[in-house]
């Protein structure tokens, strides 16, 4: 994370929003009550922060199996010359909440949740027919551990 240039503010609005986001129709409302700011300071933070990098993504993680969905981690072997066109062809599914390269054989692994398994198993079959690439590993969880990583700023 890029802390230079971060002031006080910043510190504890980056703080509180890793682990206490309000869930409710104005959260940047209750976060500057909070922060004893003002609702416009801290949306205008929020995008100074995201626009230099300090910030690279701000949503929701959703348990899926809780919400009766199935998914699962895959990886796949793609050609080098070829991950950052398959890595955007796999992103246009809704379904996939990340996808990420590795030094690795696999060198492309993603996430991806469906509505339910069999519309998960055709997924896949589309993602491996659309970007041609076959060596692909289907790997589901077996046991979920969750493990909350928080930034102390």
């Amino acid at each position: 994370m890029k802390n230079a240039g971060l002031n006080s503010l910043d510190k504890a609005l980056l703080n509180v929003i890793q682990q206490d986001f309000p869930v409710c129709p104005r959260p940047y409302a209750e976060l500057a009550q909070q922060l004893s700011c003002e609702e416009q300071e801290l949306l205008q933070r929020v995008r100074r922060l995201k626009a230099n990098g300090t910030i690279k993504r701000l949503g929701a993680v959703f348990d899926t199996q809780h919400l009766g969905f199935a998914s699962t981690l895959i990886a796949m072997r793609v050609p080098e010359e070829r991950i950052d066109a398959v890595a955007e062809e796999i992103s246009t599914y809704r379904g996939v909440s990340h996808n990420y390269k590795r030094t690795h054989h696999y060198n492309l692994w993603f996430t991806l949740a469906a509505e339910s398994q069999e519309a998960l198993t055709r997924t896949i079959a589309e993602i491996r027919e659309r970007t041609g690439i076959d060596e692909v590993l289907v790997l589901p969880a077996r046991k979920t551990f969750k493990i909350r990583v928080n930034f102390e700023l």
